[in-house]
């Protein structure tokens, strides 16, 4: 008897709420979603992903991006390598994926967003952009388990020079 009395109560309030949102005037219901969600995508960062199709560590790494102030447009180059080389990633400095932002700096690899935020923020002059080379266990997007080899975030300048931005120590540097 209770479940009855409850299922109708809840289907009173569902009919109540339906009949309230159909009064509203029109322009209300065009109204822009303000949730926290839709403001982070809409103030979110784009970036132009470029990945192998079956790179899983790239989908993670891609997930840990957006879910950190990042809007990511993936595309699978047929030749990924020769991209990487045309956008001035040489091929010590590379990794499995390349983003690049709107203004035209690339991140190379498992860069954490924390990273890539804080260079977007100050860009140092001649830079071309940040790089994790290879594929650090324990970076983000090659999380397994409580594994973590410590790297270094490069700093790659147009001129082919290179520098560490920073060196990521533990996994709680990361984020």
């Amino acid at each position: 008897m209770q479940l009855k009395k409850t299922l109708i109560q809840i289907g009173l309030g569902l009919t109540v709420g339906l009949t309230l949102a159909a009064c509203q005037p029109a322009t209300q219901s065009a109204a822009i979603d303000e949730s926290p969600m839709a403001v982070a995508q809409v103030d979110a960062i784009h970036l132009d992903v470029l990945k192998s199709p079956t790179c899983m560590c790239c989908g993670a790494w891609v997930e840990h991006a957006d879910n950190n102030g990042f809007a990511s447009q993936i595309s699978h180059p047929e030749d990924l390598n020769g991209a990487k080389l045309n956008l001035g990633i040489s091929p010590r400095f590379q990794s499995c994926h390349t983003a690049i932002s709107d203004n035209g700096y690339v991140f190379e690899g498992h860069v954490p967003a924390k990273f890539m935020h804080q260079f977007l923020e100050n860009p140092p002059e001649n830079a071309l952009g940040l790089a994790v080379p290879g594929m650090p266990v324990g970076s983000p997007g090659m999380e397994i388990d409580d594994q973590f080899q410590a790297y270094d975030i490069v700093l790659l300048n147009k001129d082919g020079s290179a520098s560490v931005y920073a060196h990521i120590g533990s996994a709680a540097e990361q984020y």
